[in-house]
């Protein structure tokens, strides 16, 4: 089937929630895609960010395979050899002791503020339950992560939210002080915001924050679904800060493409998770441990993060060349291949002629050019992309 009949079934039977482009991709390779008319597309939104080691890895394709061809599921009633190996690489490359699994990043930040509040009933009494998060924030679409996100875009329509969320002005350590009150627990925050326009917090910020969560005996979440496994250009964002949270979740690049979700936690938080206080039918099961392991092992072996700092300075001096050229455009803003880029104009017009020139783009926040490609893109497709680009916004401006 082309495009165009691919398009007419899924309006016929896909649920609208979606607001999809008339876009089928059917094959990738790298940081390309072909669709359903044979077009060729170069990638810098890499599955927003899921496609860390490009399309169809060679080594994770056949971690899949060969784990598919022993045992694809397996009930967390019983010890999963993959699920360990994972755990281990994990916590031996970041500051945690224990990992949970589950499925989406989502999950993973349910988890994490079950876990906090648990943790804190156990040491502080049930009077202490409430998290503080920033505004602008994204956590995710379940209800409780609805809630604690920071958007009223995201939250309209659901209401009531769940109870025991606040949100505070990201970067500003003097009113996340002054939300704290006798209730809070927890303090959870992305350590960029990569939904709200690629936000990057001062120096000194999360430095402060970890002095607050000490002082009142506050747990700090870092929510690096989004920023995790090597997009700044470190394992973890928060090497980036020199502030350690307690707790952190991964999800989206975490498994090369296969759905996965996990939460890492310091021991003595970890231990409030006594059997039958959380779960997950599919979390950890062996074949997307399979492909997160073989993923964190090309991570760590093949010096994927000082490439992703190379390749993103490249990156960001390129778009700030072009944003010197437009006078709607800049400044650019972004941590390894994490890169903004605000207009002073709708983003989505440009984002649609770069599918009309073969190129994937992103915009969030209606007026931010998000660059999120593949860490293995190379300067010669940054160089492509800044060629398609040029010739976008020339038209934009005339």
């Amino acid at each position: 089937m082309n495009s165009e009949q691919w398009i007419e079934k899924s309006d016929r039977y896909i649920m609208k929630n979606y607001g999809r482009f008339p876009l089928v991709p059917l094959r990738g390779e790298g940081c390309r895609l072909w669709d359903a008319d044979g077009r060729e597309y170069l990638d810098f939104l890499g599955g927003i960010a899921v496609n860390n080691l490009g399309h169809c890895p060679p080594k994770v394709v056949e971690a899949l395979r060969r784990q598919a061809g022993e045992m694809i599921h397996c009930s967390n009633l019983y010890q999963i050899p993959r699920q360990i190996e994972l755990a281990e690489l994990l916590c031996q490359n970041s500051f945690a002791d224990k990992a949970f699994f589950c499925n989406s990043g989502a999950e993973a930040n349910e988890a994490a503020i079950k876990l906090a509040r648990k943790y804190s009933r156990d040491n502080f009494g049930p009077e202490r339950f409430a998290i503080i998060t920033a505004t602008d924030s994204f956590h995710g679409r379940t209800m409780a992560t609805v809630s604690a996100t920071g958007q009223e875009k995201v939250q309209r329509f659901f209401d009531p939210l769940l109870h025991g969320f606040s949100h505070v002005p990201f970067n500003d350590p003097a009113a996340l002080e002054a939300a704290i009150t006798p209730a809070t627990c927890a303090i959870m925050l992305e350590p960029i915001q990569g939904e709200s326009g690629v936000n990057i917090p001062s120096s000194d910020y999360f430095r402060e924050v970890r002095r607050i969560c000490d002082e009142y005996n506050l747990l700090l979440i870092f929510d690096e679904v989004q920023v995790g496994m090597g997009r700044t250009g470190r394992l973890f964002a928060y090497e980036n800060f020199d502030c350690t949270p307690d707790i952190m979740t991964l999800a989206k690049a975490l498994a090369g493409g296969a759905p996965i979700g996990a939460m890492l936690a310091k021991d003595e938080i970890a231990a409030s998770f006594t059997p039958g206080t959380h779960g997950s039918t599919f979390g950890g099961n062996p074949l997307v441990c399979a492909a997160a392991v073989a993923t964190l092992r090309v991570m760590l072996d093949e010096d994927i993060l000082a490439r992703t700092r190379e390749t993103g300075a490249y990156l960001m001096a390129e778009l700030e060349k072009l944003a010197q050229t437009y006078p709607f455009a800049g400044p650019v803003r972004g941590i390894g291949l994490m890169v903004g880029m605000p207009l002073s104009i709708p983003a989505g017009d440009i984002v649609r002629k770069g599918h009309e020139r073969g190129v994937l783009l992103n915009a969030v926040h209606d007026t931010v050019l998000r660059f999120v490609p593949p860490l293995i893109v190379t300067k010669q497709e940054v160089d492509q992309m800044i060629f398609i680009l040029d010739g976008i916004l020339a038209e934009v401006e005339a």
